[in-house]
């Protein structure tokens, strides 16, 4: 059998894990500097933990984990032809691999409540999986890094992440991001002032496609779900605002006047921080059914779909007991910004270098001659290692190139008298002789 993996995943390379490496540290780096504290949770959820979040499209995207042992054994077999597929997974998967990774942190939160600080701001790398079609920038498993703050309503905390945002962003030097913002309550105000609040879901889905399937497709999604033409037509001249003052008389809702005073004041007090990335965005919905208030969406330009997105849900834990706990997050899709990065070249030279230095090996003596070397110099956080075998030169060079190693210590028998080395650099070809005592002040500097 030829070995393969299961479409919509992928094995990488360990020059693709220290990039990946690279942007785990770097937006870690910017989560802990803004106060917020790591935690896990497991890979799979109860199913009745996960279903119902998403909206009823999400749900069909959830990977579902057969029971163990004879899973058909509570499955009334007499029927089963007429079973919906809805009701058979019920029967014969009580798991499921997680969605997202706000859900799950729903339900921590209210398991772990009695050991937890309000508000509780907490960051999270781990991956996910959706039963997604494959395509460029879409997985059926990647990574999300998530950053939340729940216990708490206040707008600073919208403030805050899309301040995260900026600096995650500019730290890995993607230049032209933006950050749409939009907001629940205008959303169902626009549906109030058309009179068709009924059809809130239906209008939110697909808005949220407005970006993959443009005005027409919209148009004609809303049409198949029994949108009136007047609604329609509202919902596009609403769609192509370009700021909140385009609104017109979506005022007259008190639910869509809250909405337009929230991101107004968040555009505010952005503003005056000197962040000019986060603008207003009609068309930005957000199709999972959690979110209830701002919603926020970040694009690169050229680039399709979105790198980071998020929003607040207020109350999400209500589902799993604990009411009336508003939370706000954002996710960063580590493998979009990943293809983004490479795509643009935008990744530091030495981020593919993992090893600093190597020690050639001339033969048994010589190697053991290095492993004091080689102590000190880690000891020293230089990561270094010796060459296994005693191959040849043209070998041991190549197999430094192959790993982007930029030096290479070569210690002989003349070196070993008069304790030296010769330290080659392999981007120039250039060969000096230092003292042994030297070789970390000379990697250092």
């Amino acid at each position: 059998m030829k070995p393969s993996i299961p479409k919509g995943t992928r094995d990488f390379l360990p020059e693709q894990v220290v990039k990946r490496n690279y942007i785990f540290d770097t937006i870690e780096s910017v989560f802990k500097l803004f106060g917020y504290v790591p935690i896990e949770t497991p890979s799979m959820e109860s199913l009745e933990t996960l279903t119902g979040k998403y909206g009823d499209e999400g749900d069909m995207l959830i990977f579902k984990i057969l029971n163990s042992g004879d899973y058909l054994s509570g499955v009334n077999k007499d029927g089963l032809s007429e079973i919906s597929s809805t009701e058979l997974a019920s029967s014969i998967a009580g798991k499921a691999l997680r969605y997202d990774l706000t859900v799950p942190f729903a339900r921590y939160v209210v398991q772990h409540q009695n050991d937890l600080t309000f508000p509780f701001k907490r960051y999270q790398i781990q991956p996910v999986w959706r039963a997604d079609r494959p395509q460029k920038s879409r997985y059926r498993e990647f990574y999300q890094c998530d950053v939340d703050v729940i216990g708490s309503k206040s707008f600073l905390n919208e403030i805050e992440l899309i301040q995260i945002i900026d600096q995650v962003f500019s730290e890995l030097g993607v230049k032209d991001f933006k950050i749409g913002i939009n907001h629940r309550k205008i959303l169902a105000g626009l549906a109030e002032s058309l009179s068709i609040s009924d059809k809130f879901s239906d209008m939110v889905t697909a808005l949220d496609k407005w970006d993959k399937i443009g005005e027409e497709g919209v148009g004609k999604e809303l049409d198949s779900k029994g949108v009136h033409r007047d609604g329609i037509a509202g919902i596009m001249k609403f769609a192509k605002a370009t700021s909140l003052a385009d609104l017109g008389d979506l005022g007259q809702s008190e639910e869509g006047k809250q909405g337009i005073n929230e991101v107004s004041k968040i555009l505010s007090k952005l503003d005056k921080l000197g962040i000019k990335s986060c603008l207003f965005n009609a068309t930005l919905a957000r199709g999972l059914s959690y979110y209830t208030g701002t919603i926020i969406e970040v694009v690169a330009d050229g680039f399709s779909g979105s790198i980071c997105a998020g929003g607040r849900y207020d109350d999400l834990t209500g589902i799993f007991g604990m009411k009336d706990v508003s939370g706000v997050g954002v996710s960063f899709g580590a493998d979009r910004i990943y293809d983004l990065m490479e795509e643009r070249n935008l990744f530091p030279s030495d981020a593919n270098v993992s090893t600093e230095v190597m020690f050639a090996n001339f033969g048994e003596e010589e190697a053991s001659f290095c492993l004091p070397l080689l102590k000190e110099v880690r000891a020293e956080g230089i990561n270094a290692e010796l060459y296994p075998d005693s191959a040849k030169m043209k070998k041991q060079f190549s197999y430094a190139d192959a790993k982007h190693v930029p030096y290479v210590a070569m210690i002989g028998a003349d070196e070993m008298a008069k304790n030296e080395l010769t330290l080659k650099t392999m981007e120039t070809g250039e060969q000096r002789t230092i003292k042994s005592a030297d070789l970390v002040k000379e990697l250092k500097r």
